[in-house]
């Protein structure tokens, strides 16, 4: 068994308002939290991986690919299938919070590089 303990100092800001930290990683599927600052974007993308996620503080608003908006908020959890189109924003005033799972495992987003 791996412990691993959550280091705020680890946290990486990738897009504007938009905060990454790799949580725990295993062979078969990783964790990261999530912090998206009210009006921070995750841009449209997609990626091979399976995607869960888990809402505690705040509104995610997921954009899909044909323009529907979904908003996930304190206490709701999601899933992405694996190459589902999707952008990720905070709509709302307080900072939103949540953990995802990936699955195969995910060290950082192809996207932060863009």
């Amino acid at each position: 068994m791996d412990l691993v303990t959550g280091d705020p100092s680890e946290e990486v800001e990738v897009k504007p308002g938009v905060y990454l930290s790799q949580l725990a990683a295993g062979n078969e599927m990783s964790i990261q939290h999530v912090r998206i600052e009210p009006d921070g974007r995750v841009p449209e993308h997609s990626h091979h991986y399976e995607q869960l996620g888990f809402v505690y503080q705040g509104e995610q608003t997921f954009i899909l690919e044909d323009g529907e908006e979904v908003t996930a908020g304190p206490g709701e959890s999601y899933w992405l299938k694996s190459h589902e189109v999707h952008a990720a924003e905070n709509q709302g005033d307080e900072e939103m919070l949540a953990i995802d799972v990936f699955s195969p495992p995910r060290h950082s987003p192809d996207w932060a590089e863009d």
